[in-house]
């Protein structure tokens, strides 16, 4: 779905892939048929966004194979799709029964992480659309915020000089620009606005910028205008930004909110809890840890770092960071655009509470059509239009 900017700027919405969690070319394949199509239909749109996952090694296999790359370009075209931006966070094992500190490894300190970023861009060179002005990769903040030596930043910043040096070599040949957006996320090295500006200004903006998770943002506690601006004025362009949304608690110390929030405490997915209080901001690494403990003072609301469908109503005594989402691309489209492509970010569809899970591929597929839909009128009321592809 492609919309437009009052000052001609088109930007693209697509939901991310990484809800279906396959680590094969036919899974992924698939994925474009069971989920993708059906999706574009429910919304009657000429051409839908998808942001892509590819796994490890469905993307060094791709890579090497430029026929590959062009089969699934092909599919993609014959199903009214189109990729813009791939979701290089997760290396491999996403849908793994537990996830947690894994989907941090290997971090930007590990050759790997630059090998996989590498590879795929140079998917997303053969797979984007040839009126795109550009395609965009979201990887993780660095690494996790421990142990993080002075080696570690040392050999990260080495490592994304050596992706600098492909994807400048890959505008070369191929007249695609690329970029990587480092994504904030709790717990890791860069959480916060302020550590993305400290640690990534001084990077070739041409290559690389921060991409903006709006629930991860909320969990931060982060007013947008504040964080836009900040990122603005370092020059640290936003490459792309995730629309999701946070559960929030309130009234943490209430015994009917805590059974509330125990319903989405799971072990496939860290869901890091942050609190503001006296001192600053409080967190724990999981949910269940914040339940369970005293780490968090609970005087004041919990913000939980579990996607919920944007769509979705919240059961009171819990509710959602719908608003910081909202307030991001009402600020972030106010005048010139802050980013051009947007990506709806729900992972977490199969771990919600089991009465909210979606039964089967067709009810999934309706979620994330309702999830696009909301996502579509909200893009419209910030001041953009829907035009056709």
């Amino acid at each position: 779905m492609r919309f437009r900017h009052a000052d001609g700027t088109v930007v693209h919405l697509g939901y991310c892939a990484n809800v279906h969690p396959v680590e094969d070319i036919e899974g992924v394949l698939a994925q474009l048929a069971v989920y993708a199509e059906p999706v574009r239909r429910l919304l009657a749109a000429d051409r839908l966004g998808l942001g892509l996952w590819l796994a490890r090694d469905v993307a060094a296999g791709l890579a090497a194979d430029p026929a590959a790359v062009a089969r699934l370009r092909a599919e993609l075209d014959a199903r009214g799709l189109e990729v813009v931006t791939l979701n290089g966070f997760p290396y491999s094992g996403f849908g793994d029964a537990a996830v947690k500190y894994r989907v941090y490894s290997p971090d930007w300190s590990d050759r790997r992480r630059a090998e996989y970023t590498a590879d795929l861009a140079t998917v997303l060179a053969g797979i984007l659309p040839s009126d795109a002005v550009r395609g965009s990769i979201s990887t993780l903040p660095l690494g996790w915020r421990e142990p993080w030596p002075a080696v570690a930043q040392y050999a990260a910043r080495s490592h994304i000089d050596a992706v600098a040096a492909h994807l400048a070599e890959l505008t070369a040949r191929t007249g695609t620009v690329i970029r990587v957006g480092f994504e904030p996320e709790p717990g890791c090295v860069i959480e916060r606005t302020d550590q993305a500006i400290e640690l990534l200004t001084g990077l070739d903006p041409s290559h690389f910028g921060v991409c903006v998770d709006t629930a991860h943002l909320a969990v931060a506690h982060e007013e947008p205008a504040n964080a836009l601006k900040a990122l603005r004025d370092a020059g640290l362009p936003i490459v792309k930004v995730q629309a999701s949304a946070a559960l929030e608690a309130p009234q943490p110390d209430d015994p009917a909110t805590r059974a509330a929030l125990a319903r989405f405490a799971e072990p496939r997915y860290l869901h890091q809890t942050r609190e503001v209080g006296a001192g600053g901001l409080h967190g724990t690494d999981d949910l269940d840890e914040a339940l369970s403990g005293d780490t968090l003072p609970a005087d004041a609301p919990w913000r939980v770092h579990f996607h919920i469908p944007l769509h979705a109503e919240i059961e009171a005594p819990l509710t959602g960071t719908h608003d910081v989402l909202t307030r991001t691309l009402t600020e972030g489209f106010s005048g010139t655009p802050f980013t051009d492509h947007i990506e709806v970010e729900t992972y977490t569809w199969q771990v919600l509470p089991e009465e909210e899970r979606p039964r089967d591929a067709r009810e999934l597929a309706r979620g994330i059509a309702a999830e696009m839909a909301w996502a579509r009128r909200e893009l419209i009321a910030a001041g953009l239009s829907e035009v056709s592809s």
